[in-house]
């Protein structure tokens, strides 16, 4: 996942799949090892985030950054 490269922005944001996000954020949620190069920048936002939501990890500063950007629209 090392060359997956975080989302900051809204409009980096809208570029992703729903569905990838989805299945990533179920995955990261309930614990799978980290994603690898076979999974998309989508499937690895979503992974993210589940793993954030579900207390395995700290909010990234992308993470933060793009909270922020949605809270200011």
């Amino acid at each position: 996942m090392a060359e997956f490269e975080p989302v900051r922005t809204i409009p980096e944001f809208r570029k992703l799949d729903d569905a990838d996000i989805l299945e990533g954020y179920l995955d990261g949620f309930h614990g799978t090892t980290e994603p690898g190069s076979d999974k998309s920048p989508s499937y690895c936002h979503g992974w993210l985030n589940g793993q954030v939501d579900a207390g395995f990890r700290d909010q990234s500063e992308a993470q933060q950054e793009l909270a922020q950007a949605f809270q200011n629209l």
